[in-house]
C-alpha cells in the first residue's frame, strides 16, 4: 500500500451516526479510474485496434477478445494491473493466436497499442471537480486506487484533483484484506466510511465484505474483468446507488 498526501491529524477521533448530523463529517473513500476520470474507454479502443490489426482468419472478434481476457487475468497475476501489464498481455494473445513468428517490428507495434494510452490527457469525467469540492467541505476524502504507483500517481497530478484529498492511496488490489488495511491505517470507524466507486468487485463487493458502507457509481465502459454482481449490504451498513457522481451532494 503505497500513499501520498498523508494529513493524517484532519481525521477525527469519533463518529456517532452511520449518515451524518448536521454538520457531521465521515470518511469518503474515491476510486479513481473510471469514477474521477475515463480510464477504460481507452484500453477498448486499444483493443479494438490490437484486435483489427491481428486479423484473424478463423477466430471472430468476439473469440479473439475472450482469449485476450483470459491472458490478461493470468498477466495480473504475474504482472500486476498496467500498462506493462496490458501490453504483455497482448503480446500473448498475438502469440497465441498467430502462426507467424512475433518479430521485434511486430512486438515493437504491439506494444505500441497499450502504450498510446499513457500519452492520453486525463479526461475528467463531468461534475468531478465540484461535487469534489463540496464533499471536502464536509466530509474527509481519501482517494483509493489500484494499479502502478507510477503510473497511477502520474494521473493523479495531471488531474488537478489532488488537492481535494487528505490522502491517496495506491494498492496493488483492492480486496477486504485491503480495505481493513486501511480502516486500521487511517483509524476509520466502519460504521461512518464509505468506498465510492464503479467497480462492483473492487470497489463495493469487497468494501462491504470489510464492514464499510459503499456508493456504486456505474460506469458504462467499466473492464469486463471488474463485472460482477453487486452483493447485498449486510444489516447495519448501507449499499447506496447513485446514477452519477454529482449525485453524491444529494447523500452526503
Amino acid at each position: 500500500m503505497h500513499s501520498i498526501l498523508p494529513k493524517l491529524a484532519g481525521f477525527p477521533g469519533r463518529y456517532d451516526e452511520c449518515m451524518p448530523a448536521e454538520n457531521g463529517a465521515q470518511t469518503l473513500l474515491i476510486d479513481a479510474d473510471d469514477t474521477l476520470w475515463e480510464n477504460n474507454v481507452y484500453f477498448e479502443r486499444a483493443i479494438a485496434e490490437f484486435i483489427s490489426f491481428l486479423d484473424h482468419q478463423e477466430h471472430t472478434a468476439e473469440q479473439v477478445r475472450e482469449v485476450l481476457n483470459d491472458v490478461e487475468r493470468d498477466c495480473i497475476v504475474k504482472h500486476g494491473y498496467g500498462l506493462h501489464s496490458f501490453a504483455n498481455a497482448l503480446v500473448d494473445t498475438f502469440e497465441r493466436l498467430t502462426v507467424d513468428p512475433v518479430t521485434p517490428e511486430l512486438h515493437e507495434r504491439i506494444h505500441r497499442f497499450a502504450h498510446q494510452i499513457a500519452e492520453h490527457p486525463v479526461e475528467i469525467l463531468p461534475g468531478i471537480p465540484e461535487t469534489l469540492a463540496y464533499l471536502g467541505q464536509r466530509h474527509h476524502l481519501i482517494l483509493m486506487t489500484k494499479g502502478n504507483v507510477a503510473e497511477q500517481s502520474g494521473k493523479v497530478e495531471r488531474s488537478g484533483l489532488k488537492q481535494y484529498f487528505a490522502a491517496v492511496e495506491i494498492v496493488p488490489e483492492k480486496d477486504e484484506s485491503t480495505y481493513r488495511k486501511a480502516a486500521v491505517k487511517y483509524a476509520l470507524p466502519a460504521a461512518t466510511t464509505w468506498m465510492i466507486g464503479n467497480s462492483p468487485k473492487s470497489d463495493i463487493n469487497p468494501a462491504l465484505a470489510a464492514g464499510l458502507h459503499a456508493v456504486f457509481v456505474p460506469h458504462g465502459n467499466t473492464w469486463i474483468l471488474e463485472h460482477e454482481e453487486l452483493a447485498a449490504a449486510p444489516p447495519k451498513q448501507r449499499l447506496l446507488v447513485v446514477e452519477q457522481f454529482a449525485d453524491l451532494r444529494r447523500h452526503f
